[in-house]
């Protein structure tokens, strides 16, 4: 049965051009639209939709409050659709941060650089969003150690199976053992002994809210540097730093030219652009530079600055892949590991996406999962300050 989908604009051309583009896939189907977030809401309420299309510049209700209302009222999978604005970029924020899961930019052009591979890409995410709608719920900031409803972690081997979707499990061997799950406070309380020098963090499809539960979680007195590899246009990266900068207690900014790497202090990739540490381990710097390689899709991309710290802290790094779209941060992990790293990764059943930590996590490259509400509480243990 395909998943239903509702449309929400404005404007009547583009509520037809979107509507077009979902229903050429046979496994969506628009049942409707809605002009106005109030509209929006109660349609979300009496159709129950799978997932919901919703533009933030509109009369009566604006998108960012009939988010609000809707997982209050109606939680379903929302995909926002944003102009490449600084301030389309916070009001982006605002909505994700309501409860909005993923977003596009709504000049297509700006997707792809055909109509075509923009229209691909847009049904990918949408059914992608589809398939996540069962754990759509209101997002809540935890408290650091706060024991959650339930915890569903793994351990990660070379051999170990991992239970996922039957697609995948079709082309993973039925005959690997299945992973022992650990209890909440195991989790907690886990510290290897190892030193770190670096807290490394690659995401993509959801990130900016994982990334916001973590971070605000850390104390001012962080003993790490921290780099951050989010999958987001140039506009948005800037915002997106000084939102996560007004909200924690560490200093965030977006990586400039020329950072020294101090302790406390997180950078977050600029959206356009590579982001590679360079110099020696006691006095790290960062290199922004822009890449036309057609081999590297993202641009930031978690391989590339992730291969970097390898390169600079050798084994020294606690790497970490969250809910993200693709496998970005898989090659970058392997290296990592190969010189001794620690790599995790958030749990399928916390994701948006269980794309990039499902790649590292069978390539039997990560050796923890961690549900999104115990990332910081855990990190904090095995760096020694918690």
């Amino acid at each position: 049965m395909p998943y239903k989908v509702l449309v929400v604009d404005d404007s009547s051309f583009f509520r037809r051009r979107v509507s077009d583009i979902l229903n050429k896939d046979s496994n969506l189907t628009v049942i409707d639209v809605a002009v106005n977030g109030q509209e929006a809401v109660d349609k979300a309420i009496s159709l129950k939709p799978d997932v919901i299309t919703m533009d933030i510049e509109m009369p009566v209700l604006n998108g960012i409050e009939a988010v609000k209302q809707i997982m209050a009222k109606a939680p379903t999978a929302i995909l926002m659709f944003s102009s490449l604005t600084h301030q389309g970029a916070k009001s982006t924020l605002e909505a994700l941060d309501a409860g909005a899961l993923d977003f596009l930019p709504k000049k297509f052009n700006e997707i792809a650089s055909n109509s075509e591979d923009a229209g691909s890409l847009l049904r990918q995410r949408v059914s992608q969003l589809a398939r996540k709608k069962t754990s759509v719920r209101p997002i809540r900031s935890p408290q650091v150690g706060a024991p959650p409803a339930s915890l569903n972690t793994r351990k990660f081997g070379r051999n170990n199976r991992i239970e996922e979707s039957p697609t995948l499990q079709e082309r993973i061997k039925a005959s690997q053992p299945t992973i022992k799950e650990q209890t909440p406070s195991a989790v907690l309380k886990r510290s290897s002994g190892k030193e770190y020098k670096l807290l490394a963090i690659g995401t993509s499809t959801g990130g900016p809210v994982a990334l916001q539960k973590i971070l605000t979680q850390l104390p001012k007195s962080f003993p790490l540097p921290i780099i951050m590899v989010q999958h987001m246009p140039a506009a948005f990266t800037k915002a997106f730093a000084e939102r996560l900068n007004s909200l924690c207690q560490i200093t965030v900014k977006e990586a400039s030219n020329g950072d020294v790497l101090k302790p406390g202090c997180a950078y977050l990739a600029p959206g356009g652009l590579q982001m590679i540490i360079e110099g020696k381990e006691s006095l790290a710097k960062l290199k922004i530079i822009e890449d036309n390689s057609p081999r590297i899709a993202f641009k930031p991309s978690v391989d590339v600055s992730f291969g970097s710290a390898a390169k600079v802290y050798s084994g020294d790094v606690l790497g970490v892949i969250l809910t993200g779209m693709g496998s970005d941060g898989r090659e970058g992990c392997r290296m990592l590991k190969s010189k001794g790293a620690t790599i995790w990764s958030q749990n399928e059943e916390t994701c948006v996406v269980y794309g990039m930590p499902q790649a590292v996590a069978v390539a039997g490259i990560s050796e923890l999962a961690l549900s999104i509400e115990h990332f910081s509480a855990s990190i904090l243990k095995e760096v020694k300050h918690g």
